[in-house]
């Protein structure tokens, strides 16, 4: 027995056989006796009353106070209601950091009842499903997410696979949907936008497929002139030597290929910690000029370098030659016999540019937004017969993405064409002296 209610009961006692003297005084020991007792009763049933008053309404009164055994109950309840109210905050303050964590999250996230009725939503749930908390709360999910193929993953119950659909709000964008059940037949609904990996995976089938073609066609022509040598050997010597050449032009073109094809693998995958290396431009572009004088061979092509800047740039200078080399290399195959190439390096608004300018036939406007994407040609035969592979450009745009930079094209049919890189002032760096070349 709890002491403060053996304290009580001795109370109670002492004061019946108090008033059962006084009464026995009288002769009415039990009227005094019914008195006291009485007037316990009543103190109690008032204190039950205070009791059930802050019970119904504990929200906005304080706790009552009393005396004896009521004052202790009155006291344990004020600690377990202190006590509470504490545990509430701190777990009010917990549900707060954890919907203003999910709420940053990129995922929707939605919290269902069991009766399917939103409780809860974070803000991606907006952006890509539509539903926005708390304006939506307490409404059925079916009126909000009105897709046929989510409301039967919805109804069947069976969650163990995601499902794969397009976004309400935005019709381009594909979802991941996952539902997960959990306490009190509540469920979680995460959506995540899963339209870059999509859009990667389309790239990575057609890049093999791409690839695959690509190297199928100079294969399929080796392949039939060894079939024919072998079957038939040629006894012309001229249709021989034909016959070396076209295959050794094929398998030059596939080592070109693949060479293309291990650069962006490099590019994609080789991390970006050896980009602040000073490279001298001036060195570097002289050098590239001399190849593509070489390239130009019979054409008698007028390739000028003109270095307006001593500026130089901090990168690697490997992915830098192969960006600018593959530009001018561009420009030598794509410039016609005794055609004009400008090779320039000048630091304009603070930022670097370098430049091939030539008086090429061109590219019509639509091909300009997709020269950068892997194998795209605008004239595929022509391309295949300067010995392009449909990766220079994808190259161009990776290295130039590793160094901050971003590439402008300007061409007008049967004119020319400009090719610029732009890198920003973070990667200048002022040294050695201007030179002309011409």
């Amino acid at each position: 027995m709890h002491p403060q209610l053996q304290r009580e009961l001795w109370f109670l006692l002492f004061y019946c056989a108090l008033a059962a003297a006084a009464g026995y005084l009288f002769d009415l020991s039990v009227l005094f006796i019914s008195v006291v007792l009485f007037s316990y009763i009543i103190f109690t049933f008032k204190n039950i009353s205070r009791l059930h008053q802050w019970l119904l309404k504990r929200e906005q009164t304080q706790l009552p106070d009393s005396k004896g055994y009521w004052g202790e109950i009155f006291h344990q309840l004020y600690i377990m209601e202190k006590t509470i109210n504490k545990n509430k905050d701190a777990l009010n303050k917990t549900i707060r950091r954890f919907q203003e964590a999910t709420s940053a999250l990129p995922d929707a996230m939605i919290i269902l009842n069991k009766d399917k009725h939103i409780d809860w939503s974070n803000k991606a749930a907006e952006s890509l499903v539509g539903i926005r908390y708390p304006q939506d709360a307490n409404q059925a999910i079916s009126n909000l997410f009105r897709n046929p193929a989510f409301m039967r993953y919805l109804n069947k119950k069976d969650y163990s696979r995601e499902l794969h659909i397009a976004s309400p709000e935005h019709p381009a964008k594909k979802l991941s949907v996952q539902i997960i059940p959990y306490v009190k037949k509540q469920l979680l609904i995460i959506c995540r936008d899963i339209s870059h990996i999509n859009k990667l995976e389309e790239m990575r089938s057609n890049f093999v497929a791409n690839a695959s073609h690509e190297l199928r066609s100079p294969i399929t022509v080796i392949s039939g002139y060894l079939e024919t040598i072998k079957d038939n050997p040629p006894t012309d010597p001229e249709k021989l030597t034909k016959i070396t050449k076209t295959m050794y032009n094929q398998s030059k073109r596939m080592e070109r290929l693949v060479s293309d094809l291990l650069s962006l693998s490099k590019l994609e995958t080789r991390p970006t910690d050896q980009h602040d290396n000073v490279v001298e431009i001036a060195a570097l572009l002289t050098a590239i000029k001399e190849s593509a004088t070489l390239l130009s061979g019979d054409k008698q092509q007028q390739i000028t370098l003109d270095i307006k800047s001593d500026t130089n740039l901090r990168g690697n200078y490997e992915e830098l030659y192969s960006l600018f080399s593959n530009l001018v290399n561009n420009a030598v195959r794509y410039t016609p016999d005794k055609g004009e190439i400008l090779i320039s390096w000048e630091v304009t608004d603070g930022q670097g540019l370098f430049s091939v300018k030539d008086t090429g036939t061109g590219i019509p406007q639509q091909h300009i937004p997709h020269l950068t994407e892997r194998f795209y040609r605008v004239n595929v035969d022509r391309s295949r017969a300067t010995g392009g592979t449909g990766l220079g450009l994808a190259i161009v745009k990776h290295i130039l993405e590793r160094h901050d930079g971003r590439l402008n094209i300007v061409s007008e049919l049967n004119v020319g064409s400009t090719f610029s890189c732009i890198f920003p002032e973070t990667r200048l760096i002022k040294e050695g002296n201007p030179q002309q070349d011409s």
